[in-house]
């Protein structure tokens, strides 16, 4: 008969490589966490982006004039679905990471055999997927008010799918750093909302006096809702190598800063 307790113990099963199940349910965790509540985080920021549509676009009664040769429905609904996007995106996993540090249930993602690098993607994608669910949500409609014609398909996908995935890493950080739901409303009121706003969402950023204009041109934001507005309209303020440049670097320098502060258990473990 064999003697139990001289048995080896159980060991962590190990994975070689991706940890695919671990990774796969971690995604379907935070989709299904912002899909359960739907009514909020889905259709309240089309319920804005309406209300928006309804104050520049039906309230002047065409009384604007194009911009850069484009009719002002089709120029600011882009930009309005980029918004709804990057804050629902950036919402997604800071409120994530922030209620898990809060109620004690980090450790549902900290002691599966999840690596640094898979808890980015995770986290990452997850928020992804909510701010390209709300912005096609929205595309569709603010299409009564907005006759928006697709000019160049790659360049909706590209900084559409790149704002969610910018968004969603910095929320990563955000919801880490943040010790209570104050901090992170301070972070979305006086950092991501002034961006959002200043970036030429509703006008030509050439048109601003100067140094505005040129500090515009700074602003990550602009490139993201430049380029997502040029897939409709077929023409941009800026330019389309910079942003599409600057965006795989955005997303590659918050990436590795994910991984590093999820390695370290920055704000988690201690």
């Amino acid at each position: 008969m064999t003697d139990t307790a001289a048995s080896t113990p159980p060991q962590p099963r190990r994975y070689e490589g991706v940890n695919w199940i671990g990774l796969r349910t971690l995604y379907l965790r935070e989709v299904r966490r912002f899909w359960k509540v739907g009514a909020q985080t889905v259709a309240a920021p089309v319920v804005t982006t309406l209300l928006y549509m309804l104050v520049f676009v039906v309230a002047v009664k065409g009384g604007r004039p194009p911009l850069d040769g484009t009719p002002f429905p089709e120029f600011v609904a882009p930009g309005l679905i980029v918004m709804a996007m990057l804050n629902n995106a950036f919402a997604n996993s800071s409120s994530s990471l922030i209620q898990a540090k809060i109620m004690g249930t980090s450790t549902d993602f900290l002691t599966p055999p999840l690596s640094p690098l898979e808890l980015t993607i995770g986290f990452s994608l997850g928020a992804a997927t909510r701010g390209l669910v709300v912005g096609l949500v929205t595309a569709v409609c603010v299409l009564p008010f907005a006759k928006l014609q697709i000019h160049n398909v790659a360049a909706i996908v590209g900084f559409g799918l790149a704002a969610s995935l910018i968004m969603g890493m910095a929320g990563v950080l955000a919801g880490l750093w943040a010790e209570k739901f104050d901090q992170l409303a301070a972070v979305q009121n006086f950092v991501v909302m002034p961006m959002t706003f200043l970036s030429g969402a509703f006008y030509l950023v050439e048109n601003l006096p100067e140094p505005f204009a040129t500090i515009s041109h700074y602003n990550p934001f602009f490139y993201l809702i430049d380029g997502f507005r040029f897939g409709f309209i077929g023409h941009s303020e800026g330019s389309l190598a910079i942003g599409a440049g600057m965006s795989l670097a955005l997303i590659a320098a918050l990436g590795v800063a994910n991984w590093l502060v999820f390695r370290s258990g920055w704000r988690l473990k201690s």
